[in-house]
């Protein structure tokens, strides 16, 4: 009678496993998704500049120029005849209907030793793309004249940059 109850509880035990396993497991499957975006890529328009134009420096003060390209100076900084001011030009390629945002750094012109310092503003600080994945803006600037600048021609740099939202 013992090897009997011992054959039923090593038979039990051996098969327990098996029977509780199931139920206690399920699989089912899932699902995935992903959107690929095209990247925004900004371009700088060729020919195109923040042209702060021609001036007297005087005792010194600011050159502004509007992203709608209109010039003005304050203090006493003067435009001389014929000066052109103008705002500089970006446009935008992207994913269609996509908002970004636009930011545009500080910078300098320089001439030889002299460096006179500028800021930026862009036109907007966001945009869209239109459905064809396309957007453009311009970048106005002010620059603070000191008075003690050397004539001549000055250049320089500046950065702007584009992020989608």
């Amino acid at each position: 009678m013992k090897k009997i109850l011992l054959s039923a509880v090593v038979a039990l035990t051996i098969s327990a496993p098996a029977y509780a396993a199931s139920g206690n497991t399920s699989t089912a499957a899932g699902s995935a998704v992903a959107n690929v975006v095209a990247p925004i890529v900004l371009t700088h328009t060729s020919g195109t500049s923040l042209n702060f134009g021609s001036f007297t420096t005087g005792t010194g003060g600011t050159v502004v120029v509007g992203s709608d390209g209109a010039g003005s100076a304050t203090g006493d900084v003067g435009f001389v005849p014929s000066s052109t001011e103008a705002a500089d030009q970006f446009t935008v390629k992207g994913d269609n209907n996509r908002n970004f945002s636009i930011t545009t750094a500080s910078g300098t012109v320089v001439n030889g030793a002299t460096t006179i310092a500028f800021t930026t503003a862009p036109s907007a600080a966001s945009g869209t793309t239109s459905a064809t994945g396309t957007a453009a803006f311009s970048v106005g600037g002010t620059l603070t004249v000191i008075g003690t600048e050397a004539a001549g021609a000055y250049s320089g740099s500046y950065n702007a940059t584009v992020a989608y939202d």
